[in-house]
């Protein structure tokens, strides 16, 4: 990873993008850019980092990502397994307000859809109350050009506007000082290194080679950087992915779970697990297998 500061191409005769994107797997690396991102996943499966702070992600979430939130939609590891016939599918809307489109932005109409922009800049997941409104109109705009582009676009940011419910930001350390791109870059192998390898005995030191720290100063740096101790992240990580397990049922118990993901005692597993979840294991997936039984008898 070179880059961490995308430039998304604008072409001549738009401003505001639409990305379609059929690819084995999401572009693995923490990074940011200027424009506000609206992502519908339409297939695949992992891990959204946000900021600080990290979210499953599944087929028909959408996300509304800040401009210049480092983030990064990690694809669970068998996307990265050789010979498979997993795919992701994704669309994409981005623009920028404060470019070419700041003078839309300044009209009295226009200012609750800005305020929505300010209010969420550390990014939100959008209530599937309003995820099929939304869909649609992101394939609309994808598929016309001109002013027929502008009247999707309004539209879309009028259906965000009309979310009114209290939506929790996907970051939540929202005094993170500004990253510069090397260190940007710095923190994206640090995250990187950390999701591919929690499963196994990481320690401080490991993690602060990669880094080419000393431990000393990469757990100062790290807790600037991320509001995370390393611990603590590592623990995020390995308890998300936990969870993941655990409701997929392809596991022969708990224990097991407790140990693909890097832990070595189970006392510290439900230890960990009920300081993160809130839940003990057990107790996680008993409450997951009664909504979805709930769901079900909705649905039919």
């Amino acid at each position: 990873m070179k880059v961490l500061q995308f430039t998304i191409p604008v072409p001549h005769d738009k401003s505001v993008i639409a990305e379609k994107v059929l690819l084995p797997y999401h572009y693995p690396y923490l990074h940011r850019h200027k424009e506000v991102q609206l992502t519908w996943i339409q297939q695949g499966e992992g891990t959204l980092i946000a900021g600080n702070n990290m979210h499953d992600y599944s087929a028909g979430d959408m996300f509304l990502i800040g401009a210049n939130l480092p983030h990064v939609f990690k694809s669970n590891p068998e996307y990265f397994a050789p010979n498979t016939n997993k795919h992701i599918e994704a669309l994409t809307i981005f623009f920028d307000p404060q470019d070419v489109l700041a003078p839309l932005f300044n009209l009295p109409e226009l200012k609750p859809s800005l305020m929505f922009i300010q209010q969420y800049q550390q990014g939100v997941k959008i209530p599937h109350d309003v995820i099929d409104k939304l869909s649609q109109i992101m394939i609309a705009l994808q598929k016309s050009g001109g002013p027929d582009q502008l009247v999707q676009f309004f539209q879309l940011l009028k259906t965000l506007t009309s979310i009114k419910t209290k939506l929790s930001p996907l970051s939540t350390y929202g005094n993170l000082p500004g990253i510069t791109e090397n260190e940007g870059i710095r923190i994206g192998n640090i995250y990187n290194y950390i999701m591919q390898h929690y499963s196994e005995s990481i320690t401080l030191e490991d993690v602060a080679k990669v880094a080419y720290m000393t431990p000393e100063s990469f757990c100062r740096y790290f807790k600037k950087h991320t509001g995370h101790t390393f611990v603590s992240f590592l623990n995020d990580i390995r308890i998300n992915e936990a969870c993941k397990k655990l409701i997929s049922h392809k596991f022969e118990s708990i224990n097991t779970v407790a140990y693909k993901c890097g832990f070595k005692s189970i006392t510290n597993f439900n230890r960990v697990f009920r300081s993160v979840i809130g839940n003990s294991p057990r107790g996680y997936l008993d409450s997951y297998n009664n909504n979805m039984i709930s769901l079900n008898r909705a649905a039919g």
